[in-house]
């Protein structure tokens, strides 16, 4: 047994931290469920989904609040203080893009939904779920292989989300004529391909976790 089982062996169980993980991860499910919903509704049904979206926002906020106040409590934590801090910082960025992106199509009134802005948004809560996934097995990490597997599916997913917005873009400047929709279009692309860059960012501290308990 290495000194760092053993360690984990003798460190009580954590009851405050992993929960809010796991929160956290489910509420961004939750966010990115219901931004794929609204992309796939007419303009004037759309408003009741960007409620919820923001809701999900300040709730992930206050999580990530707690979290951090908890961090200020407690001086045993299940691993590093920093890892903890950047884990669930890094969740509630995904959270803010995917929320920008609404605020953004809201704001703008994008009327016709294009399939990009569609794939990206599928994009997003498949690397959402996947960053679920691996949260969820923090718990155990003798069972390091779902986590490292969800976060090489992340980054599959991150170059998949760079493919479709570089194309996306190019059609917009190919194809569209009106300068505001340009603008709207290349704006919501935008946001959704740094909420994919911010999916990444969650399996980089993943990956940091398990490096360093393997």
């Amino acid at each position: 047994m290495s000194l760092n089982s053993i360690f984990q062996f003798l460190v009580p169980k954590d009851k405050k931290f992993f929960p809010l993980f796991e929160e956290a991860s489910s509420n961004l499910i939750e966010l990115a469920s219901h931004l794929h919903e609204a992309v796939n509704l007419p303009l004037k049904e759309r408003e009741v989904l960007f409620i919820k979206i923001d809701e999900l926002e300040q709730k992930g906020e206050d999580i990530t609040r707690q979290t951090n106040l908890e961090l200020s409590r407690n001086f045993i934590t299940p691993f590093d203080r920093e890892d903890i801090h950047s884990l669930i910082t890094s969740i509630d960025n995904v959270a803010d893009y995917l929320h920008g992106a609404a605020t953004r199509m809201r704001l703008y009134q994008v009327d016709k939904i294009t399939k990009s802005i569609r794939k990206m948004t599928e994009i997003n809560l498949e690397a959402c779920q996947n960053i679920d996934l691996a949260v969820k097995e923090l718990k155990n990490l003798s069972n390091m292989k779902t986590i490292t597997v969800a976060c090489a599916k992340i980054n599959k997913l991150e170059n998949k989300s760079d493919m479709v917005y570089n194309k996306a873009v190019f059609e917009i400047f190919e194809n569209e004529t009106d300068a505001k929709n340009i603008i709207k279009y290349k704006e919501v692309l935008s946001v959704l391909e740094s909420a994919t860059d911010k999916c990444k960012s969650v399996a980089s501290v993943l990956e940091s976790i398990t490096v360093k308990h393997s």
